[in-house]
């Protein structure tokens, strides 16, 4: 019987265990820090102090780079993965929010929401080569898998504009629902995935014919629809399955890739807004605003497995082998 409780035991604390460790950084806008997440126990090990409001943020493509958007200050600052001290600046336009990198990680794109453009720095001379004027409050950045397409959305604009990577100029404009907040391609590049918060649908976009092709829809029972408002999208690398944040509705919602279809609803924490995936997809760990923390959920499993305290107001998340 021993045994038999013992095995059991580390049956089940295996199963509760990632099989690998990863670390995760949350900008905290408010608190004006970046927490630091160990995936192998779920506990934070680190908080960095960053400048003010601290909001999009990503790993550098060589992984020894976490590059954060500080809006008040006007600038990227940029942390080394080792000391997990801050170690540079990023020239950008007022009020950088999100951005995006080709996939040299040469070259970064940054949505400046107070002077509507598009900065384009050079990560390697770390200088700041161009700007280019799209609509007004932009915001959501990502780039197409063969890199010759960068897409902007502008909350105010209602668009979604389409950028040659080449030239730098617009190439077209694609209206969606009300203040569209996110972009992400799926990987074969079939389709774009645009979410609007108060439009409450995540348009699906044909990047060839550049039109939207369908939108997705929610109903949670019990929610108003204007609580409903979709933002951060997780796409999986197959493209079967996606995760959108839905918000003040406090849900993340799973659905088929493929049919575009709402399988279910994930309780998390308040005011969900933007995730990241484990570079192996076992979790998704998606941030809440409201209850300052982060929910993990299995992917396979469809559930939430934990929630980690962070800093105040998280926004956004990055993940990476350490």
């Amino acid at each position: 019987m021993w045994r038999r409780c013992l095995l059991t035991g580390m049956l089940v604390w295996l199963a509760a265990t990632p099989a690998s460790a990863f670390v995760a950084y949350v900008s905290n806008e408010k608190g004006n820090t970046v927490t630091v997440i160990d995936t192998s126990s779920w506990t934070v090990t680190k908080t960095i102090k960053v400048g003010q409001r601290p909001r999009g943020i990503e790993f550098s493509r060589d992984g020894k780079f976490v590059m954060v958007a500080v809006g008040d200050d006007d600038t990227i600052q940029v942390i080394d993965t080792k000391t997990q001290e801050i170690v540079d600046t990023l020239p950008s336009g007022p009020d950088p929010e999100l951005f995006t990198q080709d996939a040299a990680g040469k070259t970064m794109y940054v949505a400046n929401e107070n002077d509507n453009t598009v900065t384009v720095i050079d990560l390697e001379k770390r200088a700041r080569i161009g700007d280019i004027q799209v609509g007004v409050e932009p915001e959501g950045m990502t780039i197409s898998p063969d890199g010759k397409i960068l897409i902007n959305t502008s909350e105010t604009t209602n668009m979604a504009h389409f950028i040659d990577t080449s030239t730098r100029q617009i190439v077209a404009n694609v209206l969606v629902d009300s203040r569209p907040r996110f972009a992400q391609f799926k990987r074969d590049g079939s389709e774009l995935w645009v979410s609007s918060e108060i439009g409450g649908t995540v348009s699906i976009i044909d990047p060839v014919k550049r039109e939207v092709t369908g939108k997705i829809t929610f109903e949670i029972p019990g929610l108003r629809n204007e609580a409903i408002q979709p933002v951060g999208i997780g796409m999986t690398k197959d493209g079967k399955t996606a995760f959108i944040a839905l918000g003040p509705a406090n849900r993340v919602a799973v659905v088929d890739g493929v049919t575009h279809k709402v399988l279910k609803y994930l309780l998390v924490g308040q005011r969900v807004w933007h995730m990241d995936f484990t570079p192996d997809e076992k979790y998704l760990l998606v941030t809440n605003g409201v209850s300052n923390d982060v929910s993990v959920i299995d992917v396979a499993a469809q559930k939430v497995i934990k929630t980690i305290q962070v800093g105040e107001l998280p926004w956004g998340i990055t993940i990476a082998q350490p």
